[in-house]
């Protein structure tokens, strides 16, 4: 870690804290998770006792709960446990079971229950707190489209001359491999400040696919002086550009789920997505899914390479598999016990496993136990949206547009936690604020009352010369665009 990156790490609370006296705590909280997100260093940060280092994204959260702490306590008093927060509660604290089924002691679950409760459930009940309407939702939609387009000139400076951005700021490479892995098709896929090209065109394809709903649903027309059609012709060509096979069929996929429900009003091909990936992780733990089927496909019909590389990426998974299911039901716990070894040319004991998915590493170190409570988690607020609360015929809807296109990513993620690892803290904060929309009521979905013709005032009002009127704030503005 260098000076560089450590005075970012220092400078971060106080910037943190300095947003809660500028905004409103609902605006300071996104900016503080999508700014953390797009600029804090990778690999950097500090040892502290007792609690998760403050480090990556954990930083951004301590800063955000001092803040409000500070500047809205009053707001942590307002908080209300559900039945809905109990999935992301028992996901938080399954490794204390883990631990202890393991022999590894109370101290060590505990350690490992604070360190998953400052990943995921710190984000998770931020969420909850401040984002648990419509117009939350929306607000974080527009941040993450603000984000996403600051980033679009720097992915385009890296495309063209390499990763380099976080070595030239920070004074090393975000990812410890350097440019290795992010030479793709005789081109660069970029990292910008992100810890590998995938977590970068995951974000990108969040952004692009809220993009484009924003402006089919007209939730809003223009951004810093352009129309939306601008903006999203923007996005497309750089994340074509990307070089991310993957984070294509993710955008593909999600458009398709919103204009299916755009044009027939119905959400089987989200449900049909949830379902495909709860019965991939279920033929993944029973070990009735080879992939070999798919990587033959791959190799006849698309790229041998990547079809080399997807079957090495199955076949990892099946070794941790069968490791896995020697503790099926609460894993091995932490300290790479549930990683594979065995005894090189020289006598040594070695890794010889390799985790890509995000999945086999929940499965082999919290069992099925954590695998279940994590996929819960992140698809049931989904499921409830767009089942019993928001369904597809609401979706164009400009208050209901932004929440629809989070949920899709949501789920998106969830898919590319089958095939990578590339946390983003952005996700639980959209499963927390998701949680916290579906067990309330269904939100007034017409227009406001000063647009019904009931309250319009006269065009014109007669005065007689002596009468004066004095101006007042303006009511009925149209804030979708000032907001920001």
């Amino acid at each position: 870690m260098t000076p560089q990156a450590q005075l970012a790490m220092l400078l971060w609370l106080p910037l943190t804290l300095y947003l809660f006296t500028r905004y409103s705590s609902q605006k300071a909280i996104i900016l503080s998770f999508v700014g953390g997100l797009l600029f804090l260093p990778q690999r950097a940060g500090f040892n502290l006792p007792l609690i998760p280092d403050y480090a990556g994204m954990v930083a951004t959260c301590y800063g955000i709960m001092i803040g409000t702490l500070i500047y809205d306590y009053t707001k942590i008093n307002q908080f209300k446990w559900s039945w809905i927060d109990i999935p992301m509660v028992l996901w938080c604290t399954c490794p204390m079971l883990s631990s202890l089924t393991n022999d590894l002691g109370a101290y060590d679950g505990f350690n490992a229950v604070l360190e998953q409760s400052a990943v995921w459930g710190l984000p998770y009940f931020l969420g909850r707190l401040y984002l648990n309407n419509l117009s939350g939702l929306k607000e974080l939609a527009i941040v993450i489209l603000k984000g996403g387009l600051i980033y679009v000139p720097l992915c385009l400076y890296e495309i063209r001359l390499s990763p380099q951005i976080h070595n030239m700021v920070y004074g090393y490479y975000a990812h410890p491999s350097g440019i290795q892995q992010s030479i793709r098709l005789g081109g660069y896929r970029p990292n910008v400040f992100m810890s590998h090209g995938l977590v970068l065109a995951m974000f990108m394809t969040t952004v692009t696919l809220v993009a484009i709903w924003l402006w089919q649903s007209k939730t809003i027309s223009e951004l810093w002086g352009k129309p939306m059609i601008f903006w999203v012709g923007v996005l497309v060509v750089t994340f074509v550009l990307l070089k991310s096979s993957g984070a294509y069929g993710y955008l593909i996929y999600g458009l398709v789920i919103l204009f299916v429900a755009k044009w027939t009003r119905l959400n089987f091909p989200l449900i049909l997505l949830i379902f495909l990936c709860v019965y991939y992780l279920y033929l993944g733990i029973i070990g009735a899914f080879s992939g070999a089927e798919v990587s033959d496909w791959l190799a006849k019909n698309y790229s041998p390479e990547r079809a080399e590389s997807l079957q090495f990426r199955f076949a990892n998974e099946e070794l941790l598999r069968a490791k896995a299911q020697e503790r099926p039901l609460f894993g091995w716990g932490g300290f790479g016990r549930n990683r594979v070894y065995d005894y090189d040319w020289k006598g040594d004991l070695v890794d010889v496993s390799v985790t890509d998915s995000y999945w086999i590493i929940v499965f082999g170190v919290n069992g099925i136990y954590g695998l279940v409570t994590f996929t819960v988690a992140l698809l049931n607020p989904v499921f409830i949206f767009a089942v019993f609360r928001y369904p597809a015929k609401t979706w164009l809807n400009p208050k209901v547009g932004p929440a629809a296109a989070l949920s899709v990513s949501l789920v998106l993620f969830f898919l590319d936690s089958l095939l990578n690892v590339g946390f983003n803290p952005t996700f639980p904060l959209i499963c927390g604020g998701l949680s916290g929309l579906v067990i309330k009521p269904v939100e007034n979905l017409s227009d406001s009352p000063s647009a019904s013709p009931k309250t319009k005032l006269p065009t014109k009002v007669k005065r007689s010369p002596t009468s004066r009127t004095r101006r007042g704030p303006i009511m009925g503005r149209n804030t979708a665009n000032l907001r920001r």
